[in-house]
Formats: structure tokens, sequence, C-alpha cells
């Protein structure tokens, strides 16, 4: 399991290269999430977390994730600091024995980011400058795990 916060790129290729390999592994699924901008206006977001805290926060599930689906094989990344539409922001892989838990342990770590790992997110565009509102689908999500 690696988990990973921070303000660098990643290579797709370079951070799943080897990434579960091991015998009884039967499927891996991996999401990556882009900065969008819904409005045509968003010039970058800027993304805070508390170093330290934000990791253990995301390790802590990410362990929940591998023991409730036994996950052979789990990566979390995370970006933080001044992001521009497209850039990479975050990425989840997970390996198991079979695909339904690979995408369910999946799903679970992106809802999980999603609504609770302890990240705070500015939007800002030429006019201003918001913070990002927790959404209630968001939370709806999350609540179904």
């Amino acid at each position: 399991m690696r988990v990973s916060v921070q303000s660098e790129d990643f290579d797709l290729a370079d951070v799943l290269k080897g990434f579960g390999k091991q015998p009884n592994t039967g499927a891996t699924v991996s999401f990556t999430g882009l900065v969008r901008d819904d409005t045509g206006t968003l010039d970058h977001m800027e993304i805070e977390h508390y170093p330290g805290m934000c990791d253990a926060a995301i390790t802590k599930i990410a362990e929940e994730a591998a023991t409730r689906w036994a996950l052979t094989d789990c990566l979390v990344i995370h970006r933080y600091g001044k992001l521009r539409p497209g850039d990479q922001i975050m990425m989840v892989a997970t390996a198991a024995r079979h695909r339904v838990e690979a995408f369910e342990a999946a799903e679970f770590l992106m809802d999980y980011l999603k609504s609770r790992a302890p990240f705070w997110k500015k939007e800002v565009t030429r006019d201003s400058a918001d913070w990002v509102a927790a959404k209630d689908a968001d939370e709806d999500a999350l609540n179904r795990w």
C-alpha cells in the first residue's frame, strides 16, 4: 500500500509500474481525477492541507479499504498547491482477487477523498476566489458505504 500527498505531478505509467503484480491479483482498477472548469472562468484551484494529519487520515481509510475488500495492493495520490484546469489532482488504484472488490474499493476511496479527506479547496477565477463547499451529492455517495 502506498499513500502520497504531494505538490508535484505524477506520471501514470510510472506510478502504476509493478502495481498489483502479486500472484493472487486478478483485477486492478485505477482512477485519475482532473481539475475541471465547469464555467470556463477557472484560472486555478488552490488546495491546502495539514501535512502529517492529511497523510494519516488517508492512510487510515486506505487500510480500511484494504481490509474490507481484501485488497492485494492499494495506491492513493492526492496533490496540493496551485492546480490549473486539466491538471491531475488525484489518483486511486486498487488490486484484488476479483474485479468487484477492486471497483468497490476504488469507489469507496474516491468518495472518501471527495468528502472527508482534510483538504481545503479554493477556486480562483478572473473575478473572484471562493472556497469550495461540501455538496449533498458527495455526502450521499459516501453514506452508501
